[in-house]
């Protein structure tokens, strides 16, 4: 993208990286819950994958590459290559100028140490765009008590990010990140367990997106309105508790369900409630399948139409911070063969997963509608979006 057409693009990238993480929680969600497993090293594997989002006049895809190798009994470690290329012209694009294209990769290494019952995990990840740098650091430990059948998680991760605009170099913010993490998985009986997380994130700096404006009503014309940019605190506390659940059925299949509350200092309370089913066919053919709801209100600071200029300190209209409802559903199939003919290769196992996605916004209006309206009575905003994983595991 030329320099002088970067100036006129308004880039949505707090969506972008929302949507990114979205993805990513996506790509990690595969046949099983997310329990922590028993003190055992990952299997030596490489998985290749293709994810694609496609809503709400988004485009995000690319691949994911993951590869775990073994170095002796007790260390195993792991690279990752992940892509997001972006094509987008979203609403809040739209409001303003017009879609964008983009690339952001991001490369992860990462080691894990078996000690006894225990395992300890340490890692880095770097995610790079033209306007956007971020590292992170993460640390996991993982023990296993009463003989397995308890498992406690402690994790942390400080994240260090860049932020830049597009168009001028002198612009440079930084954003600090910690994410505190506590878990506990319990075996309750043969065919049921069940988990608890607890997650704390403190951000600091430059919260907000450079580009991104509100809109306020014109004090000379009540039928029109103005831009100006948006202004968010320069910190954020949220904290989220989820309770999670599998029962595995007497016919090949198994249930899980999940609820969680998510509250930060923004004044934001969000639910979700997420139920999933799995069920085996035979020993290769794996059918699943799930439902999700999730709810939030809006932050302190968000209006979809200020009264006037700089009406308060802290201004924002980004439609995630809006209230807004959001459903999902999602299908699949894994195909798994094991103890195959392929020279060095032990298992493999190809998947196909989509989810489909609704969102409703209660208080977020869509300034591009067609037609006449004035201000604060267009129609509320509301997208589908479709995503797709397609993926190959090869166990060696």
């Amino acid at each position: 993208m030329e320099r002088k057409a970067a100036r006129e693009v308004v880039v949505d990238v707090t969506d972008r990286r929302r949507l990114a993480r979205m993805l990513w929680a996506f790509l990690t969600m595969m046949v099983s819950c997310s329990f922590a497993q028993a003190a055992t090293l990952p299997v030596d594997s490489v998985d290749v994958l293709y994810h694609r989002y496609d809503g709400g006049g988004m485009v995000i895809d690319g691949p994911v590459v993951l590869a775990r190798k073994s170095v002796g009994p007790q260390v195993s470690v792991s690279g990752q290559y992940y892509v997001d290329m972006v094509s987008a012209a979203s609403v809040d694009v739209l409001a303003t100028a017009s879609a964008y294209t983009e690339e952001r990769t991001e490369y992860t290494v990462g080691v894990d140490y078996l000690y006894e019952r225990a395992i300890m995990s340490l890692g880095f990840t770097n995610s790079s765009e033209n306007d956007y740098e971020a590292n992170t650091v993460y640390f996991t430990v993982s023990q296993d008590f009463f003989g397995g059948m308890s498992t406690v998680t402690l994790g942390y991760a400080g994240g260090w990010d860049e932020v830049g605009k597009i168009g001028n170099d002198n612009f440079s913010e930084d954003a600090d990140r910690r994410n505190f993490q506590l878990g506990l998985s319990q075996v309750l009986t043969r065919n049921m367990l069940v988990g608890l997380d607890l997650e704390v994130v403190t951000d600091e700096g430059f919260l907000q997106n450079p580009y991104r404006q509100n809109r306020y009503l014109d004090p000379d014309d009540a039928t029109s309105f103005l831009y100006q940019p948006e202004r968010y605190p320069e910190t954020r506390t949220s904290t989220s508790v989820a309770a999670r659940a599998i029962y595995h059925l007497p016919y090949r299949a198994s249930i899980r369900g999940e609820y969680r509350h998510f509250s930060d200092t923004w004044g934001i309370n969000a639910q979700t409630v997420e139920l999933g089913y799995v069920h085996a066919l035979n020993e290769r053919w794996t059918l699943e399948g799930s439902v999700r709801y999730y709810r939030q209100s809006e932050a302190d600071f968000y209006s979809d139409l200020f009264p006037y200029e700089n009406s308060q300190t802290h201004l924002a209209r980004d439609k995630e911070m809006s209230s807004l409802s959001g459903t999902t559903l999602g299908t699949g199939a894994v195909y798994e063969w094991k103890q195959t003919s392929l020279p060095g290769i032990k298992r493999v196992q190809f998947s196909l997963l989509l989810d489909w996605l609704n969102f409703d916004y209660d208080n977020f209006r869509d300034v591009t509608a067609s037609g006449s309206y004035l201000p604060g009575e267009e129609p509320l905003y509301s997208f589908d979006a479709l995503v797709t994983r397609a993926s190959v595991i090869l166990e060696y």
